[in-house]
């Protein structure tokens, strides 16, 4: 057969097998859909939007071609890269998914990145950021505040190794040159006034521009959101899941690993959240065994994520094969440093206090700033939501009365 052909028969079995679903079992799709919105809604919006804007003021004032060329000796003999890609990793790390993606996608439009400099970026800065990891992950869901640190140094050591593994990817000729300090900040001054200066746009259409653009990236990701968890509801409803679960119980057993987390892993490869609720769910199995697998799905991303970077990176040539691949090796790569760090973070700390509350009690401390952040964001996010929309619609109806 074909395999265009095929294609076409697979993709419209599946939406005929989904909108099937849909129709005989509308309350629980309803509720997977009110989920996802809740999760959008006082979570993804409110906590990624400032990213979002400050990044494009950030790209349209010339700031992040003065990091470029300042970052230059560092990135490009590491990673391979320009020096923007420092910024972008640190801003993929510090706001979570997508923001790597989004910010590769508008560098490469505006050439500041080759094809394969993008791909090689984009596939090791999209990450977790410390809120979820800390906050929802470890005190959330497994109430463990210590598991964070482990989770962590697992997931961000990991990721390095990632861009270190894709420096091999593709052909690059070019070179770093050798500029002393002075010269290399001259260098930056000089093209974050030029980059200035070539933006003939005024400061309030840049900010209007600004706004529209990310509210419509929160808007596409809310959609990718809500779609998926529904899917993942319905594919276990039909017990689609708990046939698939059958291989995995089998993978999962050669690896040492309980079957129990059959169902909850494959949850977890197409949403982090709801996997890694459903891991830390898991009873009478070793903590280091959950850990493992959390730190999988937390680098894996999650079907839903890998949506949202194809859809953002779909209007450039950037492909998505090597930020899928990357995806895959961060996953090994986390689990391995789980298990190699696991008993000089977790295990130690636990002989070097008296009582196993002492250290809930440390890490909790050393955590608490992430909970609170995350109960604030949840609080004030549906707020801030709401009036970035009421914003978007305002901005977006003065620019169409205007034309």
């Amino acid at each position: 057969m074909n395999k265009s052909i095929f294609k076409t028969l697979f993709l419209a079995a599946s939406a005929a097998l989904l909108a099937g679903a849909l129709i005989k079992f509308p309350q629980q799709a309803l509720e997977a859909s009110v989920r996802g919105v809740n999760m959008w809604w006082e979570i993804v919006f409110p906590s990624l939007l400032p990213f979002f804007i400050i990044s494009e003021l950030l790209i349209s004032f010339g700031v992040v071609a003065f990091i470029g060329v300042m970052l230059e000796p560092l990135m490009r003999p590491l990673f391979k890269v320009p020096g923007v890609g420092g910024f972008i990793w640190a801003m993929g790390m510090a706001s979570g998914f997508p923001s790597g993606a989004k910010l590769t996608t508008r560098l490469r439009q505006e050439k500041q990145l080759s094809k394969i400099e993008a791909e090689r970026l984009i596939s090791f800065t999209n990450s977790s950021n410390p809120l979820f990891i800390f906050g929802a992950v470890s005190i959330g869901f497994f109430h463990n505040p210590a598991l964070g640190i482990v989770l962590a140094v697992a997931h961000y050591i990991a990721n390095f190794f990632v861009g270190l593994s894709m420096r091999f990817y593709g052909q690059d000729n070019r070179r770093v040159s050798e500029k002393n300090r002075s010269l290399i900040l001259k260098q930056a001054l000089r093209k974050m006034h030029h980059t200035r200066l070539k933006e003939k746009r005024p400061f309030a259409k840049i900010l209007g521009d600004s706004i529209l653009s990310s509210i419509e990236t929160l808007l596409q990701i809310g959609g990718f959101i809500i779609l998926f968890s529904v899917i993942n509801k319905l594919l276990y409803i039909i017990n689609i899941t708990e046939y698939i679960s059958y291989i995995f119980r089998y993978i999962l057993s050669l690896l040492q690993l309980s079957a129990d987390f059959s169902l909850p892993f494959i949850s977890g490869l197409f949403e982090i959240t709801l996997g890694s609720q459903m891991i830390s769910s898991v009873s009478n199995v070793p903590l280091l065994q959950q850990a493992i697998l959390t730190s999988f799905i937390l680098a894996f991303n999650g079907f839903s994520v890998h949506a949202q970077v194809a859809s953002i990176i779909a209007p450039t040539d950037i492909r998505f094969a090597p930020y899928f691949f990357a995806r895959i090796l961060h996953g090994i790569f986390a689990s391995i440093i789980t298990i190699i760090v696991w008993k000089p973070l977790y295990e130690n700390r636990k002989g070097q206090d008296t009582s196993t509350d002492a250290i809930a009690i440390n890490a909790g401390e050393q955590n608490y700033f992430f909970s609170q952040l995350l109960e604030m964001i949840a609080s004030i996010g549906p707020t801030v939501t709401l009036f970035a929309l009421i914003l978007y619609l305002w901005i977006y109806a003065n620019r169409t009365l205007q034309k």
